[in-house]
Formats: structure tokens, C-alpha cells, sequence
């Protein structure tokens, strides 16, 4: 330690100046660490906001790539066609010497069969999901989760063989229907495919109401019953809502497991009639038709009709959704 000489002792303008050099230095030296290490923060936080915002960007991009591709693929069939010819035309014979491209058959089975499935699958998906999460012993729970979960992981491929040896055999036995494949066939298949995803993701949305909202209704004199469908279903609509898109977009979508179950035949729908549907009119004929023809063209068509339909199924929810939400 360095002596101070006696002016500096007895001076003590002096010492104060030391003592600020001495320790205003630890000080600055200590608040630059600080600095640095906040500066070193911001720069990880700002790196992992880029990251993610880059990866939302590529998520746009590929809805916005698909969706100009099909509009520039699809739109030179229809202008050859003509749209309400093409919409409206009840046959469909793109193989023929004269060929016609009517898809209102395979709109209509489309309609058809997603609604049939949502119209079963639904409530049933619905009241198991109310069941596991709000009824169910925990090992009855655990159990039948996993066996929900096993359900999804399913292929659709192995959805249509069980259906094609099991079903579409049943359908023509039960009936006295010359095919068991149909669209009743169709429907049965696409509600035991939709059930996973309505559940999974209503249990999930019901497993969310706080607990607080519940035990206020029984305080009130609610019975159990009346909690979980006046009180804990009312708070998780819009998770059981976005259950229904999924189940929606899951039937409407859905092509191996229905081309092996629906017989694949373009006719006008029936419940006991052979019938294809928009994706597996696509799926059948892509692989056979002439690279630029009028019949790739009009499959592609089809494809954007597909394409069109999600996408006004997704908006009118949300719709419905929002004005739920407002009153």
C-alpha cells in the first residue's frame, strides 16, 4: 500500500478525488460487465426472435407457393371447360373419345360423406372427450388415452384394408346391396378416423377451464352434470371448435382409406351406391394422365375446388367462432 503524503492527508478535496478514482473505477468496471452480459442477452433474444420470425415466414410462403400453383395449374382447365360445365356437369368421362369433365358427382359425395362422418363422429368424439376428462378414474383414463392415441398413429391405409375385408363384406350382407362399397361405407370409415383428433384436442381444451369455475357452479347447487355442460363446455368451446376443423379437414381430405372402401366409381351420390370423391379423383387419374392434357389440367381443377372448399369451411368457423366470442 502506497504511502499518501502528508498534503494529501491533510487535505481532504484530495482524498475525496481519490476515493472516487479508487472506487468510481470498480464501480464503471462493474456496470460495463453488466452492461455486456445485458448486451449479450439481447443479442440471443433478438437472434431467437429472427429464427422464429424467418420460420413463420417459410410457413406463409408454402400456404401462398401452394395456393398460386394450384390457381395457375387449375384456372386453364376451367377457362376450357367453362366453369358452371365444369362445376355443374353431373358426368365425368376423361378417358372417352369425347371426353366430359363433370365434377358435381364428386362434389356432392364430398359434402356428403364429410358430413355424415362429422354428424356421427362428433358427438360421439365429444361425449368421450367430456367423459376422459372430467368422469373418467385416472387408469380408465390412462388407458383409453393411450388406446385414443393409438388410434391416431393408425395409416389411413390400414383404415381401408379393415374396411374393404370387414366393412364393405358386413354393408353387403346386412343390406342385400349387390357392393358393400359405398358411401355408407365411406362415412363409417372417415367417423372411426376423425375420433382421435376431435378428442385429443377437446380433452385437452376442457382439461384447461380452471377448476375455480367449476367449483363455483357446484357451491351454487349445480350437480355435476350441469357443471360440465353448462359451465366447463361453454368455457372450452373454442377448443372444441378447433377439434371439429380438424375433424373436418381430416374427412374432406382424406383419400387412400376412402378410394379402398367407396369404390372409386363417378356416379351421383347414394348411400348404397359406389361413389369417388374429390381427393380420390385426383389420386386415381393423376398417375396415368398425359403430362399437359386437358385431363391433368382438369385435376388440378379439382384439386383448387378442394382446396377452395377448406378454406371457406376454416373461415366460416372462425366466423361463428368470433361472434360466439363477442356475445
Amino acid at each position: 500500500m502506497q504511502a499518501q503524503s502528508p498534503q494529501t492527508e491533510n487535505n481532504p478535496a484530495e482524498c475525496a478525488a481519490l476515493f472516487r478514482l479508487k472506487y468510481g473505477r470498480r464501480r464503471f468496471l462493474r456496470m460495463k460487465g453488466g452492461k455486456t452480459m445485458k448486451n449479450k442477452k439481447n443479442l440471443a433474444e433478438n437472434i431467437i426472435h429472427g429464427i422464429f420470425l424467418i420460420l413463420g415466414l417459410v410457413t406463409v410462403a408454402c400456404v401462398l407457393l401452394i395456393t398460386v400453383y394450384l390457381v395457375i395449374s387449375g384456372i386453364p382447365a376451367i377457362r376450357k371447360i367453362g366453369i358452371m360445365k365444369f362445376l355443374f356437369g353431373t358426368k365425368w368421362a376423361s378417358t372417352a373419345a369425347e371426353p366430359e369433365y363433370g365434377i358435381l358427382p364428386f362434389i356432392l359425395t364430398s359434402i356428403y360423406g364429410t358430413a355424415g362422418a362429422i354428424a356421427v363422429g362428433v358427438p360421439i368424439g365429444f361425449m368421450t372427450a367430456v367423459y376422459l376428462a372430467k368422469v373418467a378414474p385416472p387408469k380408465v383414463k390412462a388407458a383409453v388415452g393411450s388406446a385414443v392415441g393409438l388410434l391416431a398413429g393408425i395409416p389411413s391405409v390400414v383404415y381401408g384394408l379393415v374396411g374393404m375385408m370387414v366393412l364393405v363384406p358386413g354393408i353387403r350382407k346386412l343390406f342385400d346391396v349387390p357392393d358393400g362399397a359405398s358411401l355408407l361405407c365411406a362415412i363409417i370409415v372417415l367417423c372411426v378416423m376423425i375420433l382421435p383428433s376431435i378428442i385429443k384436442v377437446s380433452v385437452t381444451a376442457l382439461e384447461a377451464v380452471p377448476k375455480e369455475y367449476e367449483d363455483a357452479s357446484l357451491a351454487l347447487g349445480a350437480t355435476d352434470i350441469e357443471t360440465f355442460f353448462r359451465v366447463s363446455v361453454p368455457a372450452a368451446k373454442s377448443g372444441i371448435a378447433a377439434s371439429v376443423v380438424l375433424g373436418v379437414g381430416r374427412a374432406i381430405g382424406e383419400a387412400m382409406a376412402v378410394m379402398m372402401v367407396a369404390g372409386n366409381a363417378p356416379n351421383m351420390p347414394s348411400l348404397f351406391e359406389s361413389v369417388r370423391f374429390l381427393t380420390t379423383a385426383v389420386a386415381s387419374e393423376m398417375s396415368y394422365a398425359a403430362d399437359g392434357s386437358l385431363q391433368q389440367q382438369a385435376l388440378f381443377s379439382i384439386a383448387l375446388v378442394l382446396f377452395l372448399f377448406i378454406m371457406m369451411i376454416n373461415a366460416a368457423l372462425n366466423f361463428f367462432l368470433k361472434r360466439s366470442k363477442e356475445r
